[in-house]
């Protein structure tokens, strides 16, 4: 079984739009185009086909296959190359659930409109992500569904001697689904080992595959929290494993901003390197629109052609102390920001016709009673303040804390020197500690003076009012820094 090693997915930190689309949004049928760019330029061997928050398209493999017929005649979706659904999570979000019906139901829908075309037994579309995963029973409901009321309708007749569901309407294929847990949150990512234990106890699986979200952590626990909970999770995974014989192939959901996992076209290696045992990393919009396209395929190559390794493990207790002491700090930092970032969220312009799921400052948990925007605009708004997200908490660490980290997050003085180039010390809207923390840094970095102009304008505009260009000035600086949040 070929396992995908690069996921495109629809995350809208892009801060240009690309050529397909007609509008500043990505919208409707600019996503199947999207999908046919992603694997057939890109070199990307899986789109993610996000089924929340939007006008979900079930009929995306039907219009993949007729409208680019010759290109998947040679690369077979399911074999060659995947779409992977993610779908909502009916014990979070309450208002989507019934999506999640719908969208299983069409797997089946899918294979018939590709066995037409090929007259074989590939399925399409046989794996799902279902988000914030928080146990094994979250994972077996979608599993057990598809089993039981999709595939296991079947066979049932209308009355008895009457035919079956299956005489009537023909049979369900494929007879099983993936079902990919996405773990957002710290207790349940450094649990993760449990959770995939306990739902691999009664199948017969000979692989399965486990995604880390990068994003939602560095919001909110900050981005040492966020890198040391991923390199836990995978420590984790890697051990159980070795103890179930089985293969397991992680996804780190990295984007392209330094907080968000640094993923650029030009810093493949480097991230690689940062989490060996990963077998597939997300490719976002910033990282695919907002670079030359001879360069994101040179990227793309690299990462599907490195070999998984095994983790670097290390001291799981000290980490977690360290996350302790540095998210609580972090987390007092943001929540003096939070009516300053949630004033710039208004003018970050929207990339992607969707509303995304709210993150946990909003949906599972109140924060000193604050709501925020979702990353990437929690993100973007920082940066467009001049305040890299990566200095908060920074002033919780001492010095044996951070060669600690140095020792395990072993990218760490350059992500942050990235990040630095973005500083803006002279905004006033700098914590006092985390200014004299940055001075005190053994690192040697460089203002970009450019995107220090930029932001200084847009604090400037917001501290007059001045609303008119704020959003524009916005676009400008995340222009400099080729991505948007």
């Amino acid at each position: 079984m070929k396992i995908p090693r690069c996921m495109s997915t629809q995350h809208p930190d892009n801060v240009n739009s690309p050529f397909f689309t007609q509008s500043s949004e990505i919208v409707g049928e600019d996503e199947i185009i999207e999908a046919y760019y992603a694997y057939s330029h890109l070199g990307c061997d899986e789109q993610m086909w996000d089924c929340e928050g939007k006008e979900i398209d079930n009929y995306v493999v039907k219009k993949l296959l007729t409208k680019y017929n010759p290109y998947f005649s040679e690369n077979r979706l399911g074999k060659d190359i995947f779409l992977t659904l993610r779908v909502p999570n009916p014990t979070i979000e309450k208002a989507e659930a019934k999506i999640l019906i719908e969208t299983l139901e069409s797997i089946s829908r899918s294979f018939d409109a590709s066995n037409l075309v090929y007259q074989d037994d590939i399925a399409p579309i046989f794996e799902v992500i279902l988000p914030m995963t928080t146990s094994s029973k979250c994972i077996d409901r979608v599993y057990c569904y598809y089993r039981d009321f999709i595939i296991g309708q079947s066979k049932k007749q209308f009355a008895e001697g009457d035919i079956t569901i299956e005489d009537w309407i023909g049979k369900f294929f494929p007879n099983k689904i993936n079902v990919i847990p996405l773990i957002e949150d710290f207790e349940h990512m450094i649990n993760a080992d449990h959770i995939l234990k306990r739902y691999l106890s009664d199948k017969d699986d000979t692989y399965h595959r486990i995604f880390f979200a990068r994003s939602d952590p560095a919001m909110n626990y900050g981005l040492i929290s966020a890198v040391l909970i991923n390199k836990i999770a995978l420590q984790k995974t890697y051990s159980l494993s070795k103890n179930l014989d089985i293969e397991l192939y992680p996804i780190v959901g990295v984007g392209s901003a330094p907080f968000r996992g640094n993923l650029r076209p030009e810093n493949a290696r480097r991230v690689a390197n940062e989490y060996p045992y990963t077998y597939t990393f997300t490719i976002q919009s910033a990282f695919k629109y907002d670079n030359p396209p001879n360069k994101v395929i040179n990227a793309i190559k690299i990462l599907r052609e490195r070999k998984q390794q095994s983790p670097r493990i290390f001291d799981i207790d000290k980490a977690l102390d360290i996350i302790k002491r540095y998210a609580e700090e972090y987390e007092k930092q943001i929540i003096s920001l939070a009516p300053l970032i949630n004033k710039v969220a208004k003018f970050i312009l929207s990339r992607r016709k969707r509303k995304l799921h709210i993150g946990l400052f909003g949906y599972s948990r109140d924060v000193g009673g604050i709501r925020l925007p979702r990353a990437i605009t929690f993100t973007a708004s920082l940066y467009s303040l001049g305040i890299p997200p990566e200095l908060l908490g920074l002033n919780a660490l001492t010095s044996k804390d951070l060669d600690f980290i140095e020792s395990i997050y072993v990218n760490f003085k350059d992500y942050i020197k990235d990040a630095f180039s973005y500083y803006n010390p002279n905004t006033g809207f700098i914590p006092i500690d985390i200014k004299s923390c940055v001075n005190d840094l053994d690192i040697d970095y460089e203002l970009n003076q450019e995107h220090m102009e930029k932001t200084t304008e847009i604090v400037n505009a917001i501290k007059k009012n001045n609303n008119g260009d704020i959003s524009e000035k916005i676009l400008m600086a995340a222009n400099i820094r080729k991505f948007l949040g």
